[in-house]
């Protein structure tokens, strides 16, 4: 139907594909008896560390819980100064102060939209203690100096994974460079559920260990507490459909870039600022985001032709009233971006009708 509406992501044609597995695995979790941190949390938890290479894994409530308590159990000290961007989703920033820090908001790059090494040495001071580094839209940040730096100033990495599952940095996964890393399985994540989720890894034993705690009101038995914990358990459920869409995490990604080689091949001839991938990244595209000086008008236009789509993110965090009054860089390449972007529509089961709408909407006056 050339009509049919086009949205920037959709979770029906993998549900309506999938729908008697989904089922099926909702049936068998109810039938076990274990609703709560049972086999399937463990499982996905050791299957979800081995996909990216790393040794621990604790499933967690959502992202943004995955942040915060990735954060707490690195033991920093209440009131510490913590580094990050303000191009980014409000839950990278929002669990910085919900576990007690204070953000410093870093500049990014324009070409992969990721913190800026060069503004980040600029920020660090005797109060910094971690940073909060997100792997933006797919496209991994640049660890490999951010290390360098963090080591010798003894500044923890807090790896904000979010949008990059199944990302790579010199052919090493996005969440295994840092200290500790965050990722969340909200619906529209490269891995998602159909509902919440989020899980923290890291390579650390002792991290590990606290993390457990502190997902589980500070407990590791039931009924006592050894430490200040929360209620943040990812469940069986959730846990059980992960398990069975991470086997075909690999063949999403590679759909994901299918779409964005088409879009690179057919929108290069337009005004578009286009996506980039830099030398020795792979890019796993949780969105493809572009740029152009009248995006709004673009919108406006191909909405009119029922392809809908989006603005991630309209605006800074550093400009809403919660976050205004917290330190920051110069953030010039943060505001000007958050003008320009806008994502087309990027998920696995996107037809090929679709793309070429898509394609040939936007060629026409472009």
């Amino acid at each position: 139907m050339r009509n049919e509406p086009i949205n920037v992501w959709s979770y029906l044609e993998e549900y309506e594909e999938k729908e008697e597995d989904i089922l099926n695995i909702v049936k068998n979790v109810f039938n076990s008896g274990k609703l709560i941190l049972g086999k399937n949390v463990e499982l996905f938890e050791k299957e979800f560390s081995n996909f990216i290479g790393g040794k621990f894994g604790v499933g967690v409530g959502n992202g943004t819980d995955a942040i915060k308590l990735a954060l707490l159990a690195l033991g920093i000290k209440k009131g510490s100064e913590v580094i990050t961007v303000s191009n980014t989703a409000v839950p990278t920033v929002s669990a910085i102060v919900d576990a007690g820090y204070k953000p410093v908001f870093c500049d990014v790059d324009l070409d992969t939209y990721n913190l800026s090494i060069e503004n980040f040495e600029s920020l660090i001071t005797k109060k910094t203690k971690a940073v909060v580094v997100v792997h933006l839209y797919g496209h991994p940040a640049n660890l490999v100096e951010l290390r360098k730096i963090c080591r010798e100033r003894g500044i923890f990495i807090i790896e904000d994974c979010a949008q990059s599952h199944g990302a790579k940095l010199n052919n090493k996964f996005c969440g295994t460079f840092g200290d500790t890393a965050a990722f969340s399985f909200y619906p529209t994540k490269i891995l998602g559920t159909f509902g919440d989720g989020g899980m923290c890894t890291t390579n650390n034993k002792k991290y590990y260990e606290k993390l457990k705690k502190l997902r589980f009101y500070g407990m590791e038995d039931q009924y006592f507490s050894k430490i200040d914990g929360y209620n943040s358990r990812l469940d069986e459920i959730h846990a059980a459909i992960l398990r069975f869409k991470l086997k075909n995490l690999n063949n999403d990604i590679k759909a994901r870039r299918r779409i964005a080689d088409k879009y690179n091949t057919e929108l290069a001839s337009t005004d578009l600022v286009l996506p980039v991938e830099l030398k020795k990244a792979y890019h796993s595209y949780y969105l493809y985001v572009v740029r152009h000086k009248n995006r709004d008008e673009i919108i406006t236009k191909l909405k009119k032709l029922n392809i809908n789509l989006n603005i991630s993110y309209p605006w800074p965090i550093h400009s809403m009233p919660p976050f205004k009054n917290y330190k920051k860089g110069n953030l010039k390449n943060t505001e000007l971006l958050s003008k320009e972007i806008f994502s087309l529509p990027m998920y696995p089961g996107l037809s090929e009708d679709k793309i070429d709408r898509v394609v040939s909407s936007i060629s026409k006056f472009i």
